[in-house]
This record gives C-alpha cells, structure tokens and sequence, in this order.
C-alpha cells in the first residue's frame, strides 16, 4: 500500500488550496470586490492628521462646581422633602426634580475632561 497524502483525493492528486483573497489586506479586497462588480476604486487618505490639542480636550474651570452643584442640589431636595419642610409637605413630587438634578449631575460627571 502506498502512503497517500492528507489533502489527496482516490485519483492521488493532492487538493488544490490557497489564497482566496488577494494580498494586500482589507483595502485590496475591497477594490478587487469593486472592480469585479464594475464601481469605481477610490483610495484612501493617506495623510496624517494631527491629533487634537489637550486645551480643547479640557473642561471649563467651573465644570465641577457645576457637577458638584447639581448631586447636593439633588440630594438636598430629597432630604428637604424627607423632612417635610417644602410647600406642599411631604410629597413624592419634589422627588422628580431632586432625581433630575442627580441624574444631571452624573451626565455632568461623565462628561468631565
């Protein structure tokens, strides 16, 4: 018996294999998909883009007294109404913009740089 290889079919040709997209990574088979479809290759931008300056990544200076601002505004607003100094006593009313404030004050906080 003869030693046949691992790809090799009855009729003892080995299986044919290989690339199935040209080289050149993602941008050559986009092209080569383009032009077998008839569109047109556009090429990319190859030039460089300086990033953004760290003064336009900063926060105003009054950005936090503005987060901070809204969480004890929030937090004040419920312990107000917990002791029922508010006009109207205690209602869960007072609740809805003390959690508006709070929720405000995160979004403040997630957005600080």
């Amino acid at each position: 018996m003869g030693t046949r290889g691992r790809n090799s079919k009855s009729t003892g040709k080995k299986a044919k294999g290989g690339r199935v997209t040209p080289k050149g990574g993602p941008a050559a088979a986009q092209a080569a998909r383009a032009r077998a479809h008839g569109g047109s290759v556009t090429e990319t931008s190859r030039r460089y883009t300086a990033p953004t300056p760290r003064s336009a990544k900063q926060s105003p200076a009054w950005w936090p007294y503005l987060m901070f601002g809204l969480l004890a505004g929030g937090m004040l607003l419920i312990f107000l109404n917990y002791l029922g100094v508010l006009p109207g006593g205690r209602s869960g009313w007072w609740l809805l913009p003390a959690l508006g404030c709070i929720t405000a004050g995160i979004v403040a906080a997630t957005n600080y740089r």
